[in-house]
């Protein structure tokens, strides 16, 4: 697979993912307003107005013990200047991040894009779906067409799934 082969599940379609995670230095304390960068809710919640200000919105980063409550304000999350929310898991065996994604769709009222980003494989597509993930960066070395027929392995749920919002125009 070439370093621009498509590797992004968004909306059931194939892309190119072009964000990058972007880690604060004391030189580089907030990413240029040029690319798409995934930033740290720390960061975020630190430099919140500057970052919405921008010409391109950021991402932001959620890790596995980051509470997502943190991103509202009164409540609910505001979209702007937020163009998705990932959530990290650094290994496919920790579950946080499906209890991650059901509080930011139930109880925060996201509706935006809502990514899997770390140790994303064929196999756990499906139930990050069902709970409310509607982008997937999938893991290095792995198939994403194969990830893709992955939405189909299941034709019968016995929990109760998430619908994720219908995807946006424009």
């Amino acid at each position: 697979m070439s370093e621009h082969a498509a590797t992004l599940i968004r909306h059931r379609d194939l892309e190119v993912d072009t964000w990058k995670r972007f880690e604060p230095t004391e030189a580089r304390p907030l990413p240029a307003d040029d690319e798409d960068w995934l930033v740290p809710l720390a960061l975020w919640q630190s430099a919140r107005a500057e970052l919405r200000g921008r010409r391109r919105p950021v991402g932001v980063l959620l890790g596995p013990a980051d509470d997502p409550a943190e991103l509202a304000e009164e409540g609910r999350i505001d979209p702007a200047g937020l163009a998705l929310i990932a959530v990290d898991f650094p290994i496919y065996t920790d579950g946080r991040g499906y209890s991650i994604a059901y509080l930011l769709r139930t109880r925060l009222g996201w509706q935006g894009e809502l990514r899997a980003v770390g140790d994303v494989m064929i196999d756990t597509i499906h139930y990050q779906a069902r709970s409310g993930f509607d982008s997937f960066a999938v893991k290095h070395g792995h198939d994403p067409e194969q990830a893709l027929r992955a939405f189909g392995t299941f034709t019968a749920a016995y929990q109760q799934t998430y619908p994720v919002p219908a995807a946006r125009q424009g």
